[in-house]
């Protein structure tokens, strides 16, 4: 029977569960690029560049396998530009018995593949996708009955479920969870070794110039490309971290250094993300790391509750909650996205650093976008989708289904609690500990009131205020409500006059 394989561009794994079983003298594998992914939102041009690069790679591939590719390049003249023109496209061709799919990650997709199998008139094969360690069940089951979905809950039970960094029935070191030895801030460190970098080969280059011509005026630099687009590059990257920037990966995790975009961070998260590695895979190697004594307990498993934690858990989460999540808005922000989130024009040393960097490297670590990035927009009332917008065009590892929870959930508080269990508001003291930005801004954290304040300052304050209805009961924030009501009613106006001057300013570019 001829199977027609049909591989998503994030599903560039050889275990993909549509290849399973796949012969390669009579089975066609499908991989196609298309205009309207591209530009379902505004994708940052090296995120392009990236994923179209690693579809070429990974097609070469199967091919060395013997495999029968029909690959669709984006500027072939027939290309239809869409997932559905160029599936009935190959069906016409090579008139299958049947088609054979792996779920996609995206609900929009997801909706395409169903069509597909309800309208075609040939049996449609779609199969989970189980380069995931917990499936959408198995969280459902994990999730039934509880009033809140704490992820250090399901973290525990992720690591009884796998056994890394277990001890019998207990945690390794006699903790789950060692992240309080792992909020440091970071020292400038000549010796501090830079993600691994795969110079591009010349297909890669191809892909580049494509990119540079038909999504000219998209966000962000294209080059220095040097992202991993095949397994093996990738492997050389994981490689790298593990034996380099691991064992002090733990203590820095939520540091910001002016200058060191990557400090000690793995840069993995793209790779796992279109299937270059294998997470239980890469957890497995960074436990034997620990395991040789070279590398310590707390960093070790910081790093793997990022991966059987901390991604095993949004993408629950979005499942549990799709289509509808991306579309909460509890606190009723309206405000415009503004321009500074694409051009990083801004007297904010903060802000101005974390833009930047996403704009040169598609790429910003996790304390960057929630403390900085996100912090800024819940603060401000940013509209929710606008701001998910923005964080799913411009970085390379985003898509919707880890992107949406930690923006939505984590950054914005939208979901109204649904993740976590108090908003992720911060004042400009927290940059300061954590960065060391603050040397070199025009505002000052240390200043709470007029045209020298940090705006993350009078914002905060006001962020409170106007939210008391839906938040003012909740236990977590009763110390920070308990201030603010003791506050006289020159320092609230104060406070507001200020955060409207800021706001102001953010509307006109002048911030």
């Amino acid at each position: 029977m001829k199977t027609l394989r049909f591989i998503l561009g994030d599903q560039l794994s050889q275990k993909v569960s549509a290849l399973r079983g796949a012969d390669p003298a009579t089975d066609i594998v499908l991989i196609v690029e298309v205009q309207a992914e591209a530009v379902s939102v505004r994708h940052h041009k090296k995120k392009i560049a990236f994923i179209l690069a690693s579809m070429r790679a990974f097609a070469e591939t199967l091919r060395g396998q013997g495999f029968t590719v029909d690959y669709v390049k984006m500027d072939d003249p027939a290309n239809t530009g869409s997932f559905d023109g160029e599936l009935d496209r190959a069906i016409t061709r090579h008139q299958p018995n049947a088609l054979c799919l792996t779920r996609a990650s995206e609900w929009r997709v997801l909706e395409m593949q169903r069509h597909w199998a309800e309208t075609l008139d040939l049996q449609v094969l779609l199969l989970e996708d189980d380069r995931f360690l917990c499936d959408e069940a198995q969280f459902r089951a994990w999730a039934a009955g509880r009033k809140s979905f704490v992820m250090e809950h399901f973290y525990r039970n992720m690591r009884r479920r796998t056994g890394l960094l277990m001890e019998g029935d207990q945690p390794a070191g006699g903790r789950w969870n060692f992240d309080h030895d792992n909020r440091k801030p970071a020292k400038p460190d000549l010796f501090m070794q830079l993600p691994h970098r795969c110079p591009p080969s010349v297909q890669t280059q191809e892909v580049i110039e494509l990119v540079s011509t038909r999504f000219a005026g998209h966000f962000g630099d294209l080059e220095p490309f040097w992202f991993a687009t095949s397994a093996r590059e990738a492997e050389i990257a994981r490689d790298h971290f593990l034996a380099n920037n691991l064992p002090r990966f733990g203590e820095t995790q939520d540091a910001m250094l002016e200058g060191q975009l990557f400090l000690n961070h793995a840069v993995m998260s793209l790779y796992l993300n279109v299937g270059l590695l294998e997470p239980l895979d890469l957890c497995r190697r960074a436990e034997l790391e620990w395991q040789a004594g070279r590398a310590p307990l707390a960093a070790v498993e910081g790093f793997i509750r990022q991966i059987i934690g901390w991604r095993e858990y949004v993408r629950g989460i979005y499942w549990l909650h799709a289509p509808d999540y991306k579309g909460f808005n509890h606190l009723e922000a309206k405000r415009p996205l503004p321009a500074l989130y694409w051009t990083g024009q801004t007297k904010m040393a903060c802000m101005q650093a974390a833009i930047g960097q996403t704009k040169r490297e598609a790429y910003a670590h996790h304390i960057q976008r929630l403390m900085v990035t996100g912090n800024f927009a819940l603060l401000a009332g940013l509209d929710p989708h606008e701001v998910h917008e923005w964080y799913l065009s411009v970085y390379a590892d985003a898509f919707e289904w880890v992107e949406v929870p930690n923006t939505i959930g984590m950054a914005l508080y939208a979901d109204g609690g649904i993740m976590a269990s108090k908003p992720y508001a911060a004042s400009g003291a927290y940059i300061h500990k954590m960065s060391d930005y603050c040397e070199r801004c025009a505002y000052d954290p240390s200043v709470k009131s007029g045209p020298r304040a940090c705006p993350f300052n009078p914002l905060y304050w006001d962020f409170i205020g106007r939210n008391e209805g839906k938040l003012g009961s909740n236990p977590r924030m009763g110390p920070v409500y308990a201030t603010w009501r003791k506050m006289g009613q020159s320092r609230r106006e104060e406070i507001g006059a200020d955060s409207q001057r800021i706001l102001e300013a953010l509307d006109n570019g002048q911030l």
